[in-house]
C-alpha cells in the first residue's frame, strides 16, 4: 500500500508529517511580490491616528520596517525606518515644526523625503540636491492613517464610499486589531460564512463546558440568531474585483426572511453589515463595520478601520464607543487576542479560529467541503488579479467631484415573504436573495442622492412594503 493511501486510514498520523509549503502568489506580500505589488496599488491604513504623539511609530507594513510621524504642524509622514546616513533608526527620531530629525547626525528629512537640515555639512552641499529619503504619501481620515505605497505615477484617489456619509450623524470611530497570523484567512474568513452557526453559536459552548453564566460574564454571544443554517450563495461582483456572499434565514414569524449581503472588494476591502439583534426587524440597515486586512508580513497582520455608529444600524444603541479603539471592539469575545488561553479553549472566537490555521495557512493540506465555496471563490477570484486577468470595473471609479460616491453592495433587510408550504423554502429563500442582490447592483447607476431613495423602493415593490406589513 502507498503512503497516500496509508495517510487516509485510521492512526495514519505517521504518513502526515511532511507539511505542504504555503501557497506564496496569495499569501505572501514582500516588495515585489504579485499580491504585494497589488495592494501597494491601493491606499492602505497604516496605523491610527492616536498612535502618533510626540514621538515616531515604528511600523512594518507589508514586510517593510517605516516609521509614522505627525509632525508640529500636523503633516503626517510615513519614511522608510532607517536613515540614508548612517541608517539609524528614525523610530529615535525628534519631531520637527517641518518634518523630522535623525537623532545621529541631525539629518532633517520632510514628510516627501527632501532634506532640509544637515547640521554638520556645508551649506551649498550637493547632497541636497541628490539624496532623498524613503517617503510615501500619507494623510489621515477619521483617526486613521493612511498611505500609499505603489509607483507614485499611478496614485489613485481615496476611494469614498457613500456608507461612509450615511444615514445623517453616522460616526466613524477607528480600531486596529492584530493577529499573529497571515492576512488572508483573516480576509476570507469572512466568505465562510458558516462557520457563525458553530463557532458563535453559545450551544455550542455549552457543549464545551461553559455555562450560560460564564458565557455572558465572558461578553460573548450575541442574540444575532445565526444558530440556523441559511440559504446561502456567493457570487462575485464588479467583474471579479469583489464578491459577495447572500444568506437568507426564516424569522420566526414564518412571514418575513432576514436577507443580509456582505461584500468584499479585492484585494483586502471589506464592508460588514449590522451586527445587533435589529438586523433581523429593520427594513434596511447600513454598515457597522468597515476595515482592511494589511499585512504587516507574511506571519502577522493587523485589522484597520472603522466602527460605524447611527441610529439605523444600531437603533437600540448597544454598541459602546468606549469599548472601540486599539485592540478593542465592541463584538463577541474572542475577536482580539487578549484573552487567557484557557477561556480562547473553552470559549473559542475568530482570533483562535484563524491563528489556530498556523502563522500561514497550507491551503494543500486543506479538504474542502462544500460550504467552503466562497473560501475557495475568493481564492480564485484573488489569484486572477494578481495574475493581471481582472480588469478595473466602472462601478469602482471615482468620480473626482465627489457628488457620485461609490456604493457598496452590504446591507441587512427584513422582506415580507410568508412561507408557503407547499413550496421548498430554501429555493424560495435563494430566488429571495438574488433579487434583493439585483436591486443592491442596480445602486450604481443611480446618483447617490437618490441611491438610498431607489432602493427602499425597489424593495417595496419586490415584496409589497414590509413597513405596511409590519404595521
Amino acid at each position: 500500500m502507498n503512503k497516500d493511501k496509508m495517510a487516509h486510514m485510521p492512526y495514519g498520523a505517521y504518513h502526515k508529517t511532511s507539511i505542504p509549503a504555503h501557497d506564496p502568489e496569495l499569501t505572501s506580500t514582500d516588495p515585489g511580490t504579485p499580491m504585494g505589488e497589488v495592494m501597494r496599488k491601493q491606499w492602505q491604513p497604516v496605523c491610527m491616528s492616536e498612535q502618533l504623539t510626540d514621538v515616531p511609530k515604528a511600523i512594518r507594513i507589508m514586510g517593510e520596517d517605516l516609521v509614522a510621524f505627525r509632525d508640529r504642524s500636523g503633516t503626517v509622514g510615513v519614511l522608510q525606518r532607517h536613515c540614508s546616513h548612517r541608517g539609524t533608526s528614525l523610530e529615535y527620531g525628534i519631531i520637527q515644526p517641518k518634518g523630522i530629525r535623525c537623532c545621529y547626525h541631525g539629518w532633517v528629512y520632510d514628510v516627501d523625503g527632501t532634506i532640509l537640515e544637515m547640521p554638520a555639512e556645508p551649506k551649498d552641499s550637493k547632497i541636497y540636491d541628490t539624496v532623498y529619503h524613503g517617503a510615501y504619501p500619507a494623510f489621515e481620515r477619521d483617526g486613521l492613517v493612511f498611505a500609499y505605497m505603489g509607483p507614485p505615477d499611478e496614485k489613485p484617489a481615496f476611494p469614498d464610499f457613500d456608507t461612509y456619509h450615511r444615514p445623517e450623524g453616522n460616526k466613524l470611530v477607528p480600531m486596529s486589531l492584530f493577529s499573529p497570523c497571515n492576512w488572508l484567512q483573516v480576509y476570507e474568513n469572512i466568505m465562510d460564512h458558516l462557520h457563525v452557526g458553530t463557532l458563535h453559536n453559545p450551544q455550542m459552548m455549552t457543549v464545551q463546558g461553559v455555562n450560560d453564566s460564564e458565557i455572558e460574564g465572558m461578553d460573548y454571544a450575541a442574540p444575532m440568531g445565526f444558530t440556523e443554517q441559511p440559504a446561502l450563495v456567493w457570487e462575485p461582483t464588479r467583474g471579479g474585483n469583489g464578491m459577495c456572499f447572500i444568506a437568507c434565514r426564516r424569522n420566526a414569524d414564518d412571514q418575513t426572511v432576514w436577507v443580509r449581503i456582505v461584500e468584499t472588494i479585492f484585494p483586502n476591502y471589506l464592508q460588514i453589515g449590522c451586527t445587533f439583534p435589529s438586523a433581523r426587524t429593520s427594513r434596511r440597515s447600513q454598515t457597522v463595520w468597515t476595515r482592511w486586512h494589511v499585512p504587516v508580513d507574511d506571519e502577522n497582520m493587523l485589522v484597520l478601520g472603522w466602527r460605524h455608529f447611527n441610529d439605523e444600524v444600531d437603533p437600540l444603541h448597544l454598541g459602546v464607543e468606549e469599548k472601540v479603539g486599539l485592540e478593542k471592539l465592541d463584538f463577541l469575545g474572542g475577536v482580539v487576542g487578549d484573552r487567557a488561553y484557557e477561556e480562547g479553549q473553552r470559549a473559542p472566537g475568530d482570533y483562535e479560529a484563524m491563528v489556530g490555521q498556523r502563522a500561514i495557512a497550507i491551503h494543500a493540506y486543506e479538504n474542502p467541503a462544500s460550504g467552503d465555496a466562497g473560501v475557495y471563490m475568493c481564492r480564485k477570484l484573488l489569484r486572477e488579479m494578481v495574475r493581471g486577468n481582472t480588469p478595473p470595473h466602472k462601478s469602482l471609479e471615482i468620480d473626482e467631484s465627489g457628488k457620485n460616491k461609490l456604493h457598496i453592495y452590504t446591507q441587512d433587510s427584513v422582506m415580507t415573504v410568508p412561507k408557503d408550504p407547499g413550496k421548498d423554502d430554501m429555493e424560495v429563500m435563494h430566488a429571495l436573495g438574488q433579487q434583493v442582490f439585483q436591486i443592491m447592483q442596480e445602486g450604481d447607476e443611480v446618483p447617490s442622492a437618490n441611491r438610498e431613495e431607489h432602493i427602499r423602493a425597489r424593495f417595496d415593490e419586490l415584496d409589497g412594503g414590509y413597513l405596511e406589513a409590519a404595521e
